[in-house]
């Protein structure tokens, strides 16, 4: 409630006068802007004062900063503070909750003496509806403020216990995570001593130490199982014969999310924590667990352990789960996607060391490739399989006559594996198991010389999927060395450049041209529905990829590639922002429409209903597919071909 002391409220001249050096009021029309400062209300709060409580407060007017300051942020259980802004002149308050007919999200409390000037929500919903730039300023400051931190800041925090501040995910630092100073023993000790050190500390790991007390190694209770009790080892044994070395290792300003990801990737279940390359203390697997609930981490451990088919079958269904708070609390879609994908590049792991294993090695090194959105790192619930297989040039005719029937043993049994895991079939039919795709690197070298040089139609397509590949599995320096070849070949390949852009530029849009209406599916099982991939990500990927072959840019993955190159100028800062935020977008809308999908037993798709979404995401969707436009612009320019 208003204090009922408050001074006069300002007079109508000072509202106007308010109103119109105030974005976005600045740039209503004099007539509209007039009766809004006639219909408009003041409204005092003492320093101290709650304004809104979140939760509570109903919200039924923008409060537009007169005079003073307030403080907005969320408060746990334990009355700790997080996500704290302060406002002034000219700031507003309750956009986002008025737009999503919700009550107040934060708590807001004025700091000094403050007098808010009251836009009715009927009006403010009015100009939102009616004036596109005003808008706009809104649905871009929700973007950059509210929706930017509850990105990496979740709303819904995972406690340690104890007093201490609320940790995230995304913003917790592992530095900060650190409970006590790592216990160590010496080398020479013996592992029952390790044993009963770490039951006296409450430990799972030690870090070992040399006579000068360097640190030289790491010992952990898995170590003690599988090195001496599985091994059947004398409890004897000194540390220094069955530790760990060198340490794994991570900055202790890394987010929790990065040394999740780092402990998937290397296999571990501890990091140590350095500072100043000192080791300053170790997180576990466990310490990561509390905040991300169900872990992939166990997940993980549990595919690298299997010893059947079968069981990678089953396991591959638990992917989604892992993922799905992630995707409800609001996670960047490049944190979601990451993880998914190497959930799933864990298994394609195990997977094909199990055949390896059943089947007996290649008579030639060779490596799995990735292609397509698994090649991006972009993968959602579920991608198809894009993926192809290079093997070292045979060094004579035998071996290539080995080489070509054991895999056309190993490829089919692993693409049919794969169907069982989850990932469908390739339609166009890129996969291993076709005879044109699992071939020698001199092959490999030919296709790519030939794409490049004398282009055709269908030559697109190829780029479009295999030019984003990476090695999976198996000798990886195939890989990378096809990739180096790749960079390499494109230099002052213009023409071919010049075609890849012609048909970013001719591609499907998703906005009719002059009422910016979305152009939905006209017929079949989509009817109604916007195709989200193909009308909507594929030209920002295509764009980036574009972009990335002109300027030699290695990485795959599109957000990667923006990033990369508004760091070497290949695009300007602000194409940088636009491209990448909007990317961000239409990804989060697809992962969160095939989440829902999935959760209801339906196959996640890219068809979306724009009717079913609220009036803020359609407006912010087609903010964000105009960008298409921008893109086609761009590349018109850069690569002269004239006008649409």
């Amino acid at each position: 409630m208003p204090d009922q002391s408050s001074p006069p409220a300002p007079s109508r001249p000072e509202i106007l006068a308010f109103f119109k050096k105030t974005p976005p009021f600045d740039i209503l029309d004099a007539l509209i802007l007039a009766d809004l400062a006639q219909r408009c209300t003041g409204e005092f709060h003492a320093k101290g004062q709650t304004i809104l409580a979140r939760g509570k407060s109903q919200v039924n007017a923008l409060r537009l900063i007169y005079s003073g300051r307030v403080r907005l942020f969320l408060r746990d259980e334990n009355g700790l503070e997080s996500m704290v802004e302060h406002r002034g002149p000219g700031q507003s308050i309750g956009a986002l909750a008025m737009l999503r007919g919700s009550l107040s999200n934060l708590e807001v409390v004025a700091e000094e003496e403050t007098v808010c000037l009251l836009v009715a929500r009927d009006d403010f919903m009015h100009l939102i509806e009616s004036q596109a730039r005003f808008a706009q300023f809104f649905l871009k400051q929700i973007s950059e403020t509210y929706v930017g931190k509850a990105l990496t800041e979740l709303a819904r925090p995972r406690h340690f216990g104890g007093g201490e501040n609320a940790l995230h995910l995304f913003t917790a630092q592992v530095g900060d995570l650190a409970r006590r100073r790592p216990v160590t023993i010496a080398a020479s000790q013996t592992v029952r001593e390790a044993a009963a050190l770490m039951s006296a500390e409450h430990v799972g790991c030690l870090l070992v130490t040399d006579p000068a007390q360097r640190i030289v190694g790491i010992v952990t209770d898995r170590d003690l199982r599988n090195k001496v009790v599985a091994a059947g080892r004398d409890h004897r044994t000194p540390v220094g014969e069955v530790m760990t070395n060198p340490i794994q290792a991570v900055p202790s300003h890394t987010t929790a999310f990065d040394a999740l990801i780092e402990m998937m990737k290397r296999r571990v279940h501890h990091l140590a924590i350095t500072k100043q390359g000192r080791i300053v203390a170790v997180i576990s697997g466990h310490d990561l667990m509390v905040l991300q609930g169900t872990s992939p981490l166990l997940l993980v451990r549990d595919i690298m352990a299997q010893e059947t088919y079968e069981g990678l079958y089953d396991l591959s269904l638990r992917s989604p789960r892992v993922v799905r708070s992630l995707i409800y609390e609001g996670a960047k879609p490049n944190y979601v996607c990451r993880l998914i994908t190497l959930i799933n590049d864990h298994i394609l792991d195990r997977l094909l060391n199990l055949m390896v294993r059943d089947l007996g090695p290649a008579p030639t090194p060779f490596c799995w490739l990735l292609m397509g959105s698994e090649g991006r790192r972009e993968q959602t619930f579920r991608t198809d399989q894009d993926n192809g297989l290079i093997y070292a040039d045979p060094e004579s005719e035998d071996q290539a006559r080995a080489a070509r029937e054991y895999f056309a043993t190993f490829t089919p049994q692993a693409t049919t594996h794969l169907v069982r895991c989850g990932f469908a079939r390739c339609k166009g039919d890129i996969m291993a198991s076709n005879p044109q795709w699992c071939q020698p690197y001199a092959v490999w070298k030919g296709y790519f010389d030939r794409w490049i040089s004398t282009p055709e139609p269908k030559d697109v397509l190829h780029a479009t999927i295999f030019f984003d590949f990476r090695p999976g599995w198996g000798e990886l320096d195939l890989g990378v060395r096809l990739r180096d070849h790749l960079m390499e070949a494109l230099r002052g390949q213009d023409v071919f450049l010049r075609f890849l852009a012609k048909d970013t530029t001719t591609a499907p849009t998703a906005l009719s041209t002059f009422f910016r209406n979305f152009i939905t599916e006209r017929e079949g099982p989509h009817k109604g529905r916007l195709d989200l991939k193909t009308r909507g990500l594929v030209p920002f990927v295509d764009f980036a990829r574009l972009m990335s072959l002109k300027h030699g840019v290695r990485e795959t993955n599109t957000l990667e590639r923006y990033t990369r190159l508004d760091e070497i100028g290949g695009i300007s800062h602000e194409m940088f922002l636009k491209t990448s935020q909007s990317y961000e977008l239409l990804m989060q809308l697809r992962l969160v429409h095939q989440q829902m999908l999935h959760e209801e037993g339906l196959e996640p798709d890219n068809f979306i209903d724009p009717q079913a979404l609220s009036e803020l995401e359609r407006t912010t969707l087609k903010e964000a597919l105009a960008v298409v436009n921008d893109i086609k612009g761009f590349l018109r320019e850069a690569f002269h071909l004239g006008s649409a």
